[in-house]
């Protein structure tokens, strides 16, 4: 039975792996050894399967040394701490990680196994150890186009991202909701009065928001109630590191002999944990759009075509609906006016499961 440590387990990504675990009752397969960066000592969680009864130090080398693989959601501080000097001793052990640090390594593999499972076990029989979580919108596009990417059959992709608070993290998910609840009790009294307009309302929320009262302690500028067009640093060509992201990430999943252009225009949204992306892309041939949908449909089990109506669309393909399933809903899809190879669609994912926790909890299972 393999030795696993977890880190960063009580975090926002952590705690979303832990549960699809014990739904899955994975920790019935191996020893489990809990870690911490500041709880050392403490009970560990109780779960079932073997595990350590408490919390055992993520800084100590030796016993890091002692497990068979690791896997950690503790973020890229951490990582680029811990990582380089655990391989400095020779451990040959497994690593997995949410963090985006060693993503583009060139002895780290993304993982992403309903997209890119042969060329994961390819990795892992030519001796690859190291194995992160790609980025939540990426892996969330590759999902709900995987059918045309294995086909082969896009030219180029532009995604329009609205992307939820999760994926700035838990404190982000509580700015935006303290945000609503001060701009609700600026305008209590006018939402109950018979006499004040909408636009009364809306003038004392645009005035309020405007000063320096709402929390904004993340996102530096209000997110409710409005959008934020810049998410990541600064990159080149005026991208983002989040649109930047796009590309990189989605060629070294692919693992493409020729480089397949995606490109994105990046967005927060007010969402709480699910991503929405609107997608143009260029196929290389014409196809007609069932055979698209087909092709769409049959790649994996989780993605799910929804039919071009307004009601099967406000049904199945808003974040509401999606949030908290594994689900991955596209629709919206046509062939654009500008050419028969062009399309668009519209798609949907739960930026905590799909989108960061599920293809770690997925990764390790292979490795048991």
């Amino acid at each position: 039975m393999k030795n696993i440590g977890f880190v960063g387990w009580r975090g926002m990504v952590g705690s979303v792996l832990m549960n699809r675990m014990q739904e899955e009752r994975d920790f019935s397969y191996f020893h489990s050894t809990f870690l911490s960066t500041s709880q050392i000592g403490k009970y560990a969680p109780s779960i079932q399967g073997k595990q350590e009864l408490f919390l055992q130090d993520a800084y100590n080398i030796e016993l890091l040394n002692s497990l068979d693989i690791i896997i950690t959601c503790q973020g890229s501080t951490y990582s680029n701490i811990i990582y380089p000097k655990l391989r400095k001793t020779g451990w040959t052990g497994y690593w997995i990680d949410s963090a985006s640090s060693l993503r583009m390594n060139d002895d780290a593999i993304i993982i992403l196994d309903p997209v890119n499972q042969v060329f994961i076990e390819k990795s892992i029989n030519n001796g690859i150890k190291t194995f992160i979580g790609g980025n939540c919108t990426v892996s969330l596009m590759l999902m709900s186009l995987g059918g045309l990417f294995s086909k082969n059959l896009i030219e180029w992709v532009f995604a329009s991202t609205y992307q939820a608070a999760s994926g700035y993290g838990a404190r982000a998910m509580r700015e935006l909701l303290i945000q609503m609840g001060q701009v609700y009790n600026t305008v209590t009294d006018f939402l109950t009065s018979s006499t004040a307009t909408i636009l009364d309302i809306e003038h004392t929320i645009t005035k309020f928001s405007k000063t320096d009262s709402l929390l904004v302690d993340c996102f530096k500028v209000p997110l409710v109630g409005n959008v934020i067009p810049w998410i990541g640093n600064y990159m080149c060509d005026g991208q983002t590191q989040e649109e930047w992201k796009g590309q990189a990430e989605t060629n070294k999943i692919l693992n493409t002999s020729e480089s397949i252009t995606v490109d994105s225009l990046c967005v927060r949204v007010g969402s709480l944990r699910c991503h929405s992306q609107a997608f143009v892309l260029k196929l290389k041939k014409d196809i007609c759009l069932t055979e698209i949908e087909e092709l769409i449909q049959s790649h994996n089990e989780w993605v799910k075509v929804i039919p071009n109506d307004m009601k099967q669309s406000l049904e199945n393909l808003t974040p509401i609906m999606v949030s908290g399933t594994l689900e991955i809903p596209i629709g919206r899809l046509r062939k654009l006016h500008t050419s028969n190879k062009h399309i668009a669609a519209f798609s949907v994912g739960d930026q905590l499961l799909w989108g960061a926790a599920e293809p770690l909890r997925r990764m390790l299972r292979q490795l048991l």
